[in-house]
């Protein structure tokens, strides 16, 4: 049965929109469009930018994974095809664990001491069990408060001068506590000195934190904090210091 005008037309408009979408995707600039292999090229070229020595032990990596293939083809007395295989197999493995750890390591040497730099360990935070707010208060100095709810309850973290930081902190950990009943509202600050949290260390410390409340309070928490975002200024901050890819940002956790 021959096709109408109207269906043909309508067949060669979705033609040319799902070309215009690959066309998109392939020149676009928004990790969240690339495919897999491309987030992990830009991890490396982002991570290279920074570490040295990353070809060194990505070397290292490949070369550790056929080794271990081929002892283990040996061993077992396996098909050549076979060991080849699974040396491509582990070499590949070998690269990406590394890739992930350098890169980690990479982008937490990039953004060191830069305003904001906070969201770099937030960013690196499971986001299924996670939610973060960067920048929820601040002053001219720039020192601010960024926070983090999650299965510990909220986590208020000071970013800035430590004294005029901690101020901010205590104002901000009333407030919420103020809007939220029965969910611990927790302060750290972040820096180098004494009592304060690492930026390396950002993530793994609230990712340690006791569990202290259930998914659905996390996500009332969410709802009741929405009332007392929405009065507040925006930072005056560049969007993200780093690009919101999934496949990235996995990259960054480690998984």
């Amino acid at each position: 049965m021959a096709k109408s005008e109207k269906a043909k037309a309508l067949e060669a408009q979705q033609k040319a929109a799902l070309k215009a979408e690959k066309l998109r995707k392939k020149t676009s600039d928004n990790p969240a469009d690339w495919g897999r292999w491309r987030q992990y090229k830009e991890v490396y070229k982002r991570t290279a930018e920074v570490d040295p020595k990353l070809n060194l032990y990505l070397g290292l990596a490949a070369l550790a994974g056929i080794v271990i293939a081929v002892l283990l083809g040996i061993l077992l007395q396996a098909h050549w095809a076979v060991i080849a295989v699974l040396a491509i197999l582990m070499a590949l493995l070998g690269l990406l664990l590394v890739l992930t750890r350098r890169a980690k390591a990479g982008t937490i040497a990039r953004y060191q001491g830069q305003a904001g730099s906070a969201e770099v360990a937030m960013s690196m935070l499971n986001n299924k069990k996670y939610t973060y707010t960067s920048a929820i208060a601040f002053t001219r100095d720039m020192d601010m408060v960024h926070r983090v709810i999650g299965p510990s309850g909220v986590v208020l973290i000071g970013e800035g001068q430590p004294a005029r930081v901690r101020t901010l902190l205590g104002q901000e950990q009333k407030r919420h506590q103020q809007v939220l009943f029965g969910i611990p509202v927790q302060t750290m600050v972040m820096g180098d000195g004494t009592g304060q949290v690492k930026l390396a260390d950002l993530q793994k410390t609230i990712e340690k934190l006791p569990k202290a409340i259930q998914p659905a309070q996390q996500t009332a928490a969410q709802t009741k904090l929405k009332s007392l975002d929405a009065v507040r200024p925006k930072a005056p901050l560049p969007k993200g210091p780093l690009p919101a890819a999934k496949g990235m940002n996995r990259a960054m956790r480690g998984r």
